[in-house]
């Protein structure tokens, strides 16, 4: 009879990301939830402002600034840097889950809306998988292409935080991945839902800064 499984003091989940193993993974960067995007359609403006004024502010002085530097340390090390957008398989939706159909979250195949935003624009052998449920790794092949690409480690950033995003922490988790989440690369819709879910999820992946991850990245 085998021995009672007993914890390996030796395994940890804080651990540097590894050349060749790892991924960098930005999840719902796009003009969607932008100014101007089609989630706001049929607000006024100051609807807009005042339901998501935050999410604006946060998103363009600290997450996306943080996401650009993590996309060029990425990019210089020779990590791949993959996006998930929010994008149907169809034109008018009926692939949709149950859940985005209720919520109604929809980009038509093809659209703007469903565009990474310019100032993260992916390369042109960049990998860019659309999604149609909160987690990318329920409605994609996400798990099959990273396994592909011999993907172990797996950076995650976007937005939002308590949403999209924890559901791919907690499932890639799942999956077998060594997460990291840089805690200044992800956003919601306020300080209180951003700071619990980080702790929240904190017993799934590695939690650091920018800055650290990028020092990391660059001193591979």
């Amino acid at each position: 009879m085998r021995e009672p499984f007993a914890k390996d003091r030796r395994l940890s989940r804080d651990v540097p990301v590894v050349l060749g193993q790892t991924a960098l993974l930005f999840i719902d960067v796009q003009n969607y939830v932008m100014p101007g995007g089609g989630e706001y359609a049929g607000m006024d403006a100051a609807e807009v402002q005042a339901r998501y004024g935050y999410f604006f502010a946060e998103m363009e002085t600290r997450a996306l600034p943080s996401m650009q530097r993590l996309q060029a340390a990425c990019r210089g090390r020779g990590i791949e840097v993959l996006y998930t957008v929010i994008e149907s398989l169809t034109q008018d939706g009926r692939d949709l889950s149950l859940d985005y159909k209720i919520s109604g979250l929809f980009c038509p195949r093809g659209s703007r809306d469903a565009q990474v935003v310019d100032a993260l624009a992916p390369g042109p052998d960049e990998i860019v998988i659309g999604k149609t449920s909160s987690s990318v790794f329920i409605s994609t092949n996400l798990h099959y292409v990273l396994g592909n690409l011999g993907v172990r480690s797996l950076i995650i950033a976007g937005g939002l935080t308590d949403q999209c995003v924890d559901s791919a922490v907690r499932d890639a988790c799942d999956l077998g991945y060594l997460v990291t989440v840089p805690v200044d690369a992800c956003v919601t819709q306020s300080q209180h839902r951003h700071d619990t879910s980080l702790a929240n999820n904190r017993g799934y992946c590695r939690q650091v800064t920018t800055a650290a991850l990028v020092a990391e990245i660059e001193g591979l």
